[in-house]
């Protein structure tokens, strides 16, 4: 998947898709095509001022939301496709735009169907994934 997505709308399932990198020089998706990627995409939505992407999870505590991010963030690393996170307590908002076209780009649909992946795997507290790290537990 790369440059420019193809006139007829998307055709692939965009959460196997993979980032290519944009070099800028094209310009941004246009708000149309957009409409057709976003239903790839549920719970996202479009806003403007550039044109992006944007989603908020919902969570039952701030760790819960807190370790969303980190594994948005790290999808985002791994991608190298970098996303705009927030989080506080109980929640986790998403964008995604591509800043050297200042828009929307494929990348940012394949990223958002990514993302919403990592919605489904479970919450696993730190002290049960890495072990309990507390001096007591010496």
């Amino acid at each position: 998947m790369t440059g420019e997505p193809e006139q007829g709308g998307p055709a692939c399932d965009l959460a196997s898709g993979k980032c290519e990198p944009c070099r800028g020089g094209i310009p941004p998706m246009e708000r149309a095509m957009a409409q057709e990627y976003l239903v790839q995409v549920p719970g996202w939505s479009l806003a403007e001022n550039p044109d992006h992407l944007v989603r908020t999870f919902k969570f039952g505590d701030f760790r819960q939301a807190q370790a969303f991010a980190v594994r948005v963030g790290n999808l985002c690393e791994e991608e190298g496709h970098h996303a705009e996170i927030i989080h506080g307590w109980g929640y986790c908002t998403v964008k995604f735009w591509t800043h050297k076209i200042n828009g929307l780009h494929e990348n940012d649909f394949i990223m958002a169907a990514k993302v919403n992946g990592l919605e489904t795997e479970p919450y696993v507290p730190a002290s049960v994934s890495s072990g309990d790290v507390s001096p007591t537990a010496r």
